[in-house]
């Protein structure tokens, strides 16, 4: 079973919009295609439920809260257990599946997802769980720098926060700049030439 897969469909499901069901759709991947036709307007509200709890794991991470991290990860354990099953039709397509047959989609993917955090923690810690330092974007990630450094869910994001940043600086170099200083650049003399 690929953990880190589930765990990115974790960060995937904090970062959608689901307002409706064409929302939740679109945060199924190919790889989860069959779940788009099987998901209800009953699954919106579990996987909202879901998404801001996951997202509390993120927030917990991110501030070095580890023992509230694990607290209610284990508790989303808890909501959505894995219940793993071998499935498929013969020898060349067996795979995996974490809940029991007839499990609704809800419960299938978000077992899926916890899980995979679960794992993802134990392995490298809470703190490589992120939420974006850009105050405009909020997004959730996974850290995966080599020195647990990263900050932004995003490059575009990075970018867009150091951009601001240095133009605020320069605004806060020109209003620095004192009356008096304007004076004497209005009354130094002319070069002579």
């Amino acid at each position: 079973m690929n953990f880190d897969a589930y765990a990115r469909t974790g960060v995937d499901l904090v970062n959608a919009r689901l307002e409706n069901l064409d929302d939740l759709r679109a945060v199924f991947t190919d790889e989860h295609g069959w779940m788009r036709d099987e998901v209800t307007d009953r699954d919106v509200a579990a996987f909202r439920r879901a998404q801001r709890r996951l997202r509390d794991v993120f927030e917990f991470g991110s501030s070095g809260r580890d023992g509230d991290a694990v607290a209610e990860l284990n508790s989303l354990l808890e909501s959505y257990p894995v219940q793993p099953r071998i499935s498929g039709h013969d020898a060349k397509d067996w795979h995996m599946h974490v809940t029991s047959r007839g499990a609704s989609v809800s419960a299938e993917f978000l077992a899926g997802a916890v899980w995979g955090l679960a794992v993802w923690l134990c392995e490298y810690g809470s703190a490589r769980f992120g939420v974006c330092a850009d105050d405009r974007c909020g997004n959730v990630y996974l850290d995966t720098s080599s020195n647990c450094c990263r900050r932004f869910c995003s490059e575009r994001c990075a970018t867009r926060s150091h951009v601001a940043a240095h133009r605020a600086r320069k605004r806060a170099a020109v209003e620095a700049k004192t009356p008096a200083d304007a004076a004497v650049t209005e009354k130094a003399p002319a070069p002579v030439g």
